[in-house]
């Protein structure tokens, strides 16, 4: 026996409804009912293909493609500091298909190539997701024979400036890392620049150099074979990659953290529905399995600050870091 009219009249709003609920737990539904995308998605890397940053970028656009409905393709732009690529993003039009998948250095460049930048950092983008972080580790050699980082304190207090912490050069995310520790504590170190992070690895091994803020997955190989001693890590939370090695807060460093992170912005302007569909897509990338281990891989920790909170997080890194180059006078132009 057929329905009445007045039962399918009736029954079509609920339908709609249950749709419509269904839909908004779906990234791909909820980003098709606005048409989004329509075409191929172009991801613009500011670093050469195989590096860290191309790989991670490389597994969110294999997720994104599945997730989406059409290619995210990867277009590597090299070249100033990742200024050229920032740049080809924040000219693009704002309608989600011209992407840029960032790292921590997006918000130092304005303050080391203020003469150079032609966009803002802030303003000229739509800070989407991140989906990685590296922890910045304080890892002490044979040369500096420690256990804790109240050891570590300590003896930067008796000896002011005597302690050498060696960075991968002048203005990298280790120099920050270092100089934000130092001003947090009150403390005064002697900062060593190098022309790259091996050979800080190198001098930390053979004792002549104490001290570095490295990122986790340029020393985690040295760490976990007792070359190294990881003192703490500049996280709000524990690594997973480390878990017995505490935070700067927890271990008395005061409320210090310098991870540096892996993340999606658009141009600014861009549709809301589309920003909100690719933060869904990133949140999504970010806790599953399969991006946690290939991260693993690379001494990363899966991660995902979306919306609102990486905005703010971009602002308040763009003004810390400018502050710190203008007071050191640090200039990459």
């Amino acid at each position: 026996m057929s329905e009445s009219f007045e039962t399918r009249r009736l029954a079509a709003p609920v339908r709609k409804a249950l749709a419509v609920a269904l839909c908004m737990v779906s990234a791909t539904c909820f980003a098709q009912a606005g048409g989004y995308p329509s075409k191929p998605v172009k991801l613009v890397v500011g670093f050469a293909a195989g590096g860290p940053t191309d790989v991670v970028a490389r597994a969110f656009a294999d997720h994104a493609s599945r997730a989406l409905g059409q290619p995210f393709i990867i277009d590597n732009k090299p070249g100033a500091n990742t200024i050229l690529a920032a740049q080809a993003v924040a000219s693009a039009p704002a309608d989600g298909y011209t992407l840029l998948f960032g790292a921590t250095n997006h918000t130092m460049i304005p303050g080391l190539y203020s003469n150079r930048v032609k966009f803002d950092a802030v303003r000229s983008f739509r800070p989407l997701c991140t989906v990685a972080t590296s922890p910045t580790v304080l890892v002490v050699g044979p040369g500096l024979p420690m256990k804790s980082l109240a050891d570590y304190m300590a003896k930067a207090r008796k000896e002011p400036g005597r302690i050498t912490a060696g960075t991968a050069g002048i203005g990298s995310s280790g120099h920050f890392a270092t100089e934000m520790f130092a001003r947090a504590n009150g403390l005064q170190l002697n900062h060593v620049p190098y022309k790259g992070a091996a050979p800080v690895v190198t001098d930390l091994m053979g004792g002549q150099l104490d001290s570095s803020f490295a990122t986790l997955g340029s020393v985690l190989p040295q760490i976990r074979s007792g070359k190294l001693a990881a003192l703490a890590v500049a996280s709000p939370q524990r690594s997973g990659l480390l878990p017995d090695v505490a935070t700067f807060a927890e271990s008395g460093g005061g409320n210090y953290s310098a991870d540096a992170w892996y993340g999606v912005l658009a141009p600014a302007g861009v549709p809301e529905p589309v920003a909100q569909a690719l933060e869904r897509v990133a949140a999504d990338f970010a806790r599953s399995e399969a991006a946690a281990e290939k991260l693993r891989g690379l001494g990363l920790d899966a991660e995902s600050t979306c919306g609102a909170a990486f905005v703010a997080r971009v602002g308040r890194e763009v003004a810390t870091y400018t502050q710190i180059a203008l007071d050191l006078n640090l200039k990459a132009d």
